[in-house]
């Protein structure tokens, strides 16, 4: 008799896939503190530069506050990128123009018009890093619940760091290392497994959210370094697509856009004689994608999938990964 499929374990029809009603409430929330834990500091350095105006009794003074500058061009809605490319002379003008334009005609409520100012440019700043939110959401709770699936079955890990881009031994305290964390390594069966996110892949030219390899980290080098094991298909053991956005709105584009993906995926490496595991995480699956994910499922297109905000779901595909 032939080995069941993986995805049986966790799911037994297309309504298994389905988010529920609670648990697309339940994101939302997360998001939102997410939101508001991103907008503390902005909120911080207004309240800093709501002091520090107040020392002045006019616009014009704040002109000569050098303590402030920083703060009065981002107010004139100057980003920090862009005012490295000005010029004294231009940044002093950009000032003046605010005061000028703004400050003054606000009479005695200049302070508060320019703490306006300055949230308003800061809003654009953290709005542009909103975007990304949901999938940093969705790659911490993967990452956490692949750490937590090592662990349990006392298997011992090393992780890459996103910044520093050395890859660190596991400790007793991996408090928030999801938060930096940008692939793992571990052993299955005296083999290295090496799992990263978000890597352009040579064969499709294309960047895909997670990919498994058959190698140990140090072979894996970052870049158009063409001796990077990357570079090599015959490594890649399974690649995936997550989708961490929990509107229903826009779950069916987000399905749309991992599916191509992962076609993409499957005629690349096909064209090699290759066929790695494709799989499939989601955290607002409506129930028509859930049937096609099912389908795809079921005729063995796509090797396995999870809802993201199904504990069982994932701790299932997080062992199955890891048993690969």
């Amino acid at each position: 008799m032939s080995e069941q499929p993986a995805y049986t374990s966790h799911i037994s029809s297309s309504d298994s896939l389905v988010t529920p009603y609670a648990a697309i409430r339940a994101g939302f929330v997360a998001l939102a503190l997410e939101k508001n834990r991103k907008a503390t500091p902005f909120v911080a350095e207004a309240r800093a530069l709501q002091v520090s105006a107040s020392q002045a009794n006019t616009p014009q003074e704040l002109l000569e506050m050098e303590s402030i500058k920083a703060s009065l061009l981002t107010a004139a809605g100057v980003s920090d990128k862009a005012a490295n490319h000005l010029t004294e002379a231009d940044q002093k003008e950009t000032i003046q123009g605010l005061i000028d334009n703004f400050l003054e005609p606000a009479g005695k409520e200049f302070v508060e018009e320019l703490v306006y100012r300055f949230l308003l440019t800061r809003g654009d700043t953290l709005g542009g890093s909103m975007r990304n939110l949901a999938g940093a959401l969705g790659e911490r709770k993967l990452t956490r619940a692949i750490i937590s699936t090592l662990s349990i079955a006392g298997r011992p890990y090393s992780w890459l760091h996103s910044k520093t881009m050395q890859w660190l031994p596991m400790s007793d305290d991996d408090t928030d290392i999801e938060f930096n964390l940008r692939g793992l390594q571990w052993s299955y069966q005296h083999q290295p497994r090496t799992f990263v996110y978000n890597l352009t892949v040579p064969l499709v030219k294309k960047n895909v959210d997670l990919c498994l390899f058959h190698c140990e980290p140090e072979d894996m080098v970052f870049g158009k370094q063409k001796d990077s094991i990357h570079y090599k298909p015959e490594k890649y053991l399974a690649l995936g697509e997550l989708k961490g956005g929990i509107d229903p709105a826009g779950a069916d584009e987000h399905w749309k856009t991992a599916n191509s993906a992962l076609q993409r995926i499957r005629t690349g490496f096909a064209k090699k004689s290759l066929t790695p595991y494709t799989f499939f995480i989601g955290a607002a699956i409506e129930k028509s994608m859930a049937k096609e994910i099912f389908h795809q499922l079921e005729n063995r297109t796509l090797t396995n999938a999870a809802n993201l905000t199904n504990e069982e779901q994932l701790i299932s595909i997080c062992k199955w990964l890891i048993q690969l």
